[in-house]
């Protein structure tokens, strides 16, 4: 017995050939056709799941705005004032600004959009950005469960609804508020819409709910949306992008990004101004006060003592003294000043540069520490700027914060300086006003006092009107801040529908059914192990075997194996037979009895039904053949006629018959038949004893061809010997059936059984797949020359389907 099943070694060795070797064009296009349930199959889905995701997926819409960054500040450069901000990385600073989230929070606080409306779908939900039939006011308490569903139902009259969330149910009346523990909402109906719309809204949708989101949420959520990038460096132009699934908000939330950056700029360049503006608000306010209490003391004075400026007449020591007065107070104030700014440094352990420029603005030692001050505010101004794209713990801010360590020690040494300087010029000052008090002690006291209060009154007039002029410069410079940023392109209409894009999902689905097809193919041409062509025989087999022919299959059903070359003795069939009786004569063509022995690997290839129909067409010319059925374990040859099994081979070997009872006659004159008899339990013994030999001498002396039926050969070894004397040894293989590793059998029954004529037929094949016949063209009579190479048809059955098979 031939073993047929492969090893896995052999399998794995034959998907490595079939790799390593160039692509059989055959046998894919084979499988595509053989595939193609599966690729319609693929393509069907796919297409589908493109369909339902086109429609019933939550569209993307984007907006788009461009903003051109040209800022100057000119009223700085005018006024000469410190604070003017550096135009350096204009804008990488301006993109970053745009996508941090300190700007994007004022967006969503602008827009008030943590507040969303929906109408609920079978498939899918709908944001009703402004065209929600209601809208709310809500107060989120610490309770409040952010992005949950609160689902609101209104009545007919729309006076009244109902509050669904969670397991709860709460009533409200519109325009009123309704204060629960997780928040406090006031409803009412949309303004912006009709009464009987609304109506319409509430009858023509499933429900309606809204969702509140934490502001920080939102703002996150805005990130993820926005795009900001640069578009032309040279123009100085930026693109501002922001993706929604609602249209108009969209186009809302881009056109409120790029106005809120102007605000923004105006407000951060203004930051200097502003702070400066307060801290002289706040002087103003202390000087006032003390301009205020000078002059009701001097006020008073003369009027209880009858002054009268006339009446004064100061000698020259009294203004002599004054004008020192004057000047230690001067020197004191500047003294309390430096005092000020050195507690505020040492407590702060910071300096606040806005302040202590407004502190020493109009002191004499303004011009002193004045580089001190400008390095320090160009630092601070680089290390706001830097935070923007930064952490706090980068080497960047580090380097920055230890340059402001540098700079604020040297102020602090400068300041000590400036201070010890004051000290000593006002103990000289303190010396000379001494002297000059005791010349002045014999004047009398109410000239004395008039001075100082007079005295008193001018300088803190003087340090009120320095401070309003200090005002009124740092108010036309916060004026002059106005952004010179320009928005050259605003986002108009609903948008441009980005997803989903109906050319992607129909390509993606292409591309997935393309892939999965040929996926399906590339397995099946890897575990593809079938005979189908007499190619596939003689390129798997290794020695050389002589090729009959092939069989193709019959239109109808068949039951069991038959005779059918003498029904349409024209058909396609009856011709292939034909040509295998022909090319029977390319391998034997002496004159005498000839034995056709027929065996197969395994059961189901269809020898007996070529045994039957090799023996019909040869009957056809004339030619006396007889059939006789060694396959006793599984005996065909009776079904085939329709006759019973009773006496046969078994009974002509074990001598309970004689040959001529065994015989049945066929349909045809001149073709006989001898069945395989009753199952014996010892069939190998049978076929293996000298009676066999007997029996076929006998038979060829009766006829001119005797017609062998052995048994699969790949399973039993019962048909050996009858293959080894007879003149036509054939081997059956069945297209699509028999696998490739059989022809290994071949080589064996070569090899080893020294059977030199084998010769091969190929039954069943499917010769109506034209596509797989690109390059296997072989005709009928492949290996034999003059083969068949058309067909005809006899019978309006076979007519029709030529006619069918050509449309």
């Amino acid at each position: 017995m031939f073993n047929p099943q492969p090893s896995s070694s052999n399998q794995l060795k034959d998907i490595t050939e079939r790799l390593n070797n160039n692509f059989d064009i055959g046998i894919i296009a084979f499988l595509f056709n053989k595939s193609k349930f599966f690729i319609i199959s693929f393509f069907v889905i796919t297409f589908s799941l493109a369909f339902l995701y086109l429609r019933y997926s939550q569209p993307i819409y984007e907006a788009k705005a461009v903003l051109q960054i040209a800022d100057s500040r000119k009223t700085d450069a005018i006024l000469k004032l410190a604070g003017s901000e550096s135009q350096e990385n204009v804008l990488a600073e301006a993109i970053e600004q745009v996508r941090s989230r300190e700007f994007l929070r004022r967006v969503v606080e602008k827009l008030d959009i943590s507040v969303n409306y929906y109408s609920e779908g079978t498939f899918k939900n709908n944001e009703l950005y402004h065209s929600s039939p209601y809208l709310l006011k809500i107060n989120p308490k610490t309770l409040i469960n952010y992005g949950g569903k609160i689902y609101v139902e209104l009545n007919n009259d729309l006076t009244k609804g109902v509050l669904k969330f969670g397991t709860r149910t709460e009533k409200f009346q519109l325009n009123s508020w309704l204060k629960l523990e997780e928040f406090d909402v006031n409803i009412f109906i949309n303004p912006a819409l009709v009464e009987e719309h609304v109506k319409i809204l509430l009858k023509s949708n499933k429900a309606f709910y809204f969702t509140v989101s934490n502001v920080e949420d939102v703002t996150a959520s805005l990130q993820g949306k926005l795009n900001v990038k640069l578009m032309n460096d040279m123009a100085k132009t930026i693109g501002v992008k922001v993706q929604d699934v609602n249209a108009t908000k969209a186009t809302d939330i881009t056109n409120a990004i790029i106005e809120e950056y102007l605000n923004y700029d105006v407000e951060r360049k203004s930051e200097s101004s502003e702070k400066i503006l307060k801290f002289i608000d706040v002087q103003l306010s202390t000087v006032y006060n003390d301009l205020k209490a000078t002059e009701n003391e001097l006020q008073k004075f003369k009027k209880e003592k009858n002054f009268n400026d006339k009446d004064i007449i100061l000698s020259s020591e009294l203004m002599r003294y004054s004008s020192i007065e004057d000047q230690m107070m001067k020197v004191e104030m500047e003294e309390k000043i430096i005092n000020e700014i050195q507690a505020n440094i040492a407590k702060n352990k910071g300096i606040d540069i806005y302040e202590l420029i407004s502190l020493i603005s109009g002191t004499e030692y303004e011009n002193m520490i004045k580089e001190i001050t400008h390095a320090i505010q160009k630092l601070l101004l680089d290390k706001e700027t830097l935070l923007f794209a930064v952490t706090v713990n980068s080497q960047n801010i580090k380097q920055i914060d230890y340059q402001l360590e540098t700079q604020r020690k040297l102020l602090i040494e400068s300041l000590d300086a400036v201070r010890l300087k004051y000290k000593t010029k006002y103990k000289n000052l303190l010396e000379k006003s001494a002297d000059f008090k005791n010349k002045l002690n014999q004047n009398p006291d109410d000239e004395v006092e008039f001075s100082r209060l007079s005295r008193l009154y001018s300088i803190s007039e003087k340090y009120y009107t320095l401070l309003l002029e200090k005002k009124t410069e740092f108010a036309i410079s916060k004026a002059g801040n106005v952004s010179k940023n320009i928005i050259l392109e605003r986002a108009q209409g609903f948008g441009a529908k980005v997803s989903p894009s109906k050319k992607n999902s129909l390509l993606i689905a292409f591309l997935v059914s393309l892939f999965l097809s040929l996926g399906l193919v590339f397995i099946r041409y890897i575990f593809h192990d079938k005979i189908y062509t007499l190619h596939d025989i003689t390129k798997y087999s290794k020695g050389e075997v002589s090729l009959l022919g092939i069989i193709p299959r019959y239109p109808n059903n068949i039951p069991v194996s038959q005779l059918i070359v003498d029904r349409n003795p024209k058909a396609v069939i009856s011709e292939a037979f034909r040509t295998i009786r022909t090319n029977l004569g390319f391998i034997d063509n002496t004159p005498g009895p000839k034995i056709i022995s027929i065996t197969s690997t395994i059961s189901g290839e269809g020898k007996t039904f070529v045994a039957i129909n090799i023996a019909g067409i040869l009957a056809f010319t004339g030619k006396k053949v007889v059939i006789i059925d060694l396959d006793m374990r599984k005996p065909k040859i009776h079904k085939g006629f329709g006759v019973n099994n009773h006496i046969g081979m078994s009974t002509i070997l074990t001598g309970v018959n004689s040959v001529d009872e065994c015989f049945n006659d066929s349909p045809m004159e001149n073709l006989k038949f001898i069945t395989a008899g009753p199952s014996p339990p010892n069939p190998s013994e049978l076929i293996l004893d000298k009676k066999l030999d007997e029996v076929i001498d006998y038979l060829k002396t009766m006829f001119d061809f005797v017609v062998i039926d052995n048994a699969p050969i790949g399973l039993v070894t019962d048909g050996i010997s009858t293959i080894q004397r007879a003149n036509y040894p054939i081997y059956v293989f069945r297209a699509g059936y028999s696998k490739k590793m059989f022809t290994q059998i071949l080589d064996k029954l070569k090899n080893e059984s020294n059977i030199k004529d084998l010769a091969v037929v190929l039954n069943d094949v499917d010769i109506s797949r034209k596509i797989y016949s690109y390059n296997y063209g072989y005709g009928y009579g492949y290996g034999y020359g003059g083969g068949y190479g058309g067909g005809y048809y006899s019978d309006d059955s076979d007519k029709k389907k030529k006619k069918k098979n050509k449309n």
